[in-house]
């Protein structure tokens, strides 16, 4: 049976670059695309991946409710987070979720071949600085900010009204109703302690949540 690694990524040129990289690096596997939710769903029904390197902005769905569907879908494939999305605002939620590794795109070459090839053999890959946040999270639980105990839900709709975006917009996005959208942002509202979606967006601004 082939080694197969999925590349879910929205970006042509990124997703053909990381293909030629990782097919120097690793020539003995097939690289695989999906562009969107849909398509990642459809690529996990046809076979087993060793290796999904997702993307978290892949259109359709929520990153980290993606990372979920693979582990239940397939819970023998690994899962490497490959974002633009900060660490520190994602990085332990994904770990959460059931990823193997986080790294984002900023980091050098050799780093995503050393969490490629990390996450190919059974281990974990996050760099030191989650690793410390992760460590500090469960050293001082009582410590969180307030927006780290929203649901992973309600984190999304706070980035993304955080960042300008209407609830139908939102809605359209996640494939969730406009009534859904706006309970969730009241629900963000009231443990935020804030009235009004400019407050928000200014917390969102204030907390570096983008």
């Amino acid at each position: 049976m082939a080694r197969k690694i999925l590349i879910a990524e929205d970006h042509l040129a990124c997703r053909q670059g990381i293909r030629t990289l990782l097919s120097e690096e690793l020539p003995t596997y097939e690289f695989h695309f999906a562009t969107t939710h849909r398509e990642l769903t459809a690529e996990l029904r046809m076979g087993h991946w060793e290796l999904v390197m997702l993307d978290l902005s892949l259109p359709g769905a929520s990153g980290l409710d993606d990372i979920k569907k693979i582990k239940i879908m397939s819970p023998r494939t690994y899962v490497l987070v490959y974002t633009i999305c900060p660490e520190a605002q994602l990085g332990l939620r994904a770990l959460r979720a059931g990823a193997d590794g986080y790294l984002t795109k900023d980091r050098p070459m050799e780093e995503l071949f050393l969490a490629v090839h990390r996450v190919l053999s059974g281990k974990r890959y996050i760099s030191a600085t989650l690793a410390e946040r992760l460590a500090m999270t469960l050293a001082f639980p009582q410590e969180k900010e307030v927006h780290e105990l929203l649901s992973d839900r309600e984190y999304q709709i706070l980035r993304m009204l955080g960042n300008g975006l209407s609830p139908t917009a939102i809605g359209g996005q996640l494939q969730l109703s406009v009534k859904t959208v706006s309970t969730y942002r009241t629900r963000v509202l009231e443990k935020l302690n804030l009235q009004t979606t400019a407050e928000l967006i200014r917390y969102s601004i204030e907390h570096s949540i983008s």
